[in-house]
């Protein structure tokens, strides 16, 4: 905390420059895209309610401590506003990331509708006054309040005690509103975020989905005392799609912004296509008849379709021993990225999964405090599917942020955040083994104190751009423009057999490998090992997983 100061102190800049004090650009242009409907014309119709993205802002009020990593926040409020919008809340971020966000504006295509209305009134919720804390200036934060029927997108902040004027901020009618909750802590003077004390969070709608019609505002939520406050988000109420690109530009997003994927110096085992897969040996195996197996037709075609993962199918590689070892290896160099295209967030973004299948998972590396093990079979599995997801503004067509799936779970990563190669294009590291994604190289370990399973990623010269080659498999929207789903994608079983062996077995192998002083951290180490570890068992493909109709799990 900083020494008491008066509430007219203007704090010092620090000798070296917050990272909030540069506005990030992604490295290259965004690009001009083709012609189309609506993607990129910088206006979204939510159905009589038309909004716009505003990324230009005048600051209002900093703090320089708490919040993540004790650097503070900063307050704004949009600037160049287009003619006939209408602001709906302020901007708040963390200091420790370049300046890198949004709010949406608002004006009715009928003008003599009554989706915005002005508040009635605004109520205090904040004060930095008495606050011994190091700020520019003074912060009151107020909340607008609505007319009967109409709810608050956002907060109006000012450095004067004077209200508000009613007119600064529209309220919207509760129609063309969702629910929306808490997403990432901004601001705060305590790391319990359920004491009695004032915070500010990032916001986004509650439910998230290709069917979801919640629309973010970029705005923020005030939270003072620890007690709960609702907050909203604006809808997209007649689920229009018009701001989605079309296949040209979604071609146009590819070259611009695919991922390039760069596998560890010692991975074995790499990527290939689906009909690589299929072509060199793959067998569709049924239950009561394992020992006749069905070779795989090039596209799939006679995998059973539609259904669930009941247990009754299941794939799995060739019996010949020296072509089975030959599929494990993959085949990177005609490898193909498979793309999922979704509308989320009411559809104002487009999200590009982007998958990769790997024939092979292979065994699981252990850190045992200065010891690294491997773990045998364990880890090992036929069929890997992995992904990452681009998430892209449909305002204009940037690239706002990325998420790298890491087996069960993953992370979302804002574009500052991204490492990026080719211009705009994000690069993603994959897992040795494993092949998980990252956004960058070296160790992360599934554990703590030292104890867990290694993640290991690094350069070489086994790269692939997923733009060079890849084929759109699921774009529901597009339909009518011949996006065809492939059999094989369509098929709900697993991707590779469920293996039982003695694990107890396995891990007295590694065991006998470890000092005696290490002996009682492994034991530790296998008690929390994810499932997905712990026995060999195939996994099912994309079109299973919450995500295919979700948001992404972190």
């Amino acid at each position: 905390m900083g020494n008491s100061v008066s509430s007219a102190y203007i704090f010092k800049k620090h000798k070296k420059p917050l990272p909030i004090e540069t506005k990030f650009s992604l490295p290259s242009p965004i690009p001009s895209w083709s012609p189309g409907d609506g993607f990129a014309s910088g206006t979204i119709d939510l159905g009589g309610l038309q909004v716009c993205q505003v990324t230009t802002f005048n600051k209002i009020w900093a703090s320089h401590e708490g919040g993540p990593d004790n650097l503070g926040a900063t307050i704004y409020e949009p600037s160049s506003i287009p003619e006939g919008f209408t602001m709906l809340g302020c901007y708040g971020q963390a200091n420790n990331e370049p300046l890198f966000g949004f709010v949406l504006a608002a004006k009715q295509t009928d003008p003599e509708s009554d989706i915005l209305k002005s508040a009635t009134d605004y109520t205090l919720v904040w004060s930095s006054d008495s606050s011994k804390i190091k700020q520019d200036g003074v912060a009151y934060v107020w909340l607008p309040d609505p007319p009967d029927g109409y709810r608050t997108m956002g907060h109006v902040v000012t450095t004067t005690p004077d209200k508000p004027a009613l007119d600064k901020i529209r309220c919207v009618r509760a129609d063309f509103t969702a629910d929306a909750e808490t997403e990432t802590w901004i601001w705060g003077l305590g790391k319990d975020l359920n004491v009695n004390g004032f915070n500010v969070f990032a916001i986004r709608p509650k439910d998230r989905g290709t069917q979801a019609l919640g629309v973010s505002t970029g705005t923020f939520l005030a939270q003072n005392g620890g007690t709960d406050v609702s907050s909203f988000c604006l809808k997209n109420v007649e689920a229009n799609l018009s701001a989605m690109p079309n296949l040209t530009q979604l071609r146009e997003v590819m070259e611009a912004y695919s991922p390039v994927v760069y596998f560890h110096p010692d991975e074995n085992y790499f990527p290939s296509t689906v009909n690589w897969y299929f072509q060199n040996g793959a067998l569709l195996f049924s239950k009561g008849n394992e020992s006749n197996p069905t070779p795989v037709e090039f596209m799939g075609s006679n995998l059973p379709q539609g259904g669930s993962n009941d247990g009754a199918f299941w794939l799995g590689l060739p019996n010949d021993k020296n072509a089975s070892e030959r599929i494990k290896k993959g085949d990177l160099q005609s490898a193909s990225a498979y793309l999922h295209i979704k509308p989320m967030l009411g559809a104002s973004c487009t999200d590009i999964a982007i998958w990769l299948f790997y024939p092979f998972n292979g065994p699981a590396r252990a850190k045992i405090e200065i010891v690294n093990i491997s773990l045998g079979k364990i880890g090992e599995h036929v069929g890997d599917w992995e992904h990452v997801t681009l998430r892209i503004s449909n305002f204009n067509g940037e690239l706002r942020s990325v998420y790298f799936s890491e087996h069960s779970k993953g992370q979302w990563v804002s574009a500052p955040q991204l490492e990026f190669e080719n211009g705009n294009k994000p690069v993603t590291y994959s897992s040795l083994n494993g092949h998980a994604f990252y956004p960058k190289a070296g160790l992360v370990l599934q554990g703590s104190g030292g104890i867990g399973i290694r993640n290991d990623s690094a350069k070489s010269k086994n790269v692939m751009d997923t733009g060079r080659r890849f084929s759109i498999v699921s774009a529901e929207y597009l339909a009518a423009s011949g996006v065809v789903e492939p059999p094989w994608l369509n098929y709900m079983r697993k991707w590779g057999p469920k293996i039982s062996y003695d694990i107890a077995e396995e891990l007295k192998k590694v065991e006998k490998l470890l000092p005696g002083f290490l002996k009682k951290a492994f034991v530790k180490l296998v008690k929390n090992l994810p499932s997905e570890v712990l026995g060999e068992d195939g996994p099912t493909g994309p079109k299973v997983k919450s995500n295919w109709t979700g948001d992404e799990s972190v």
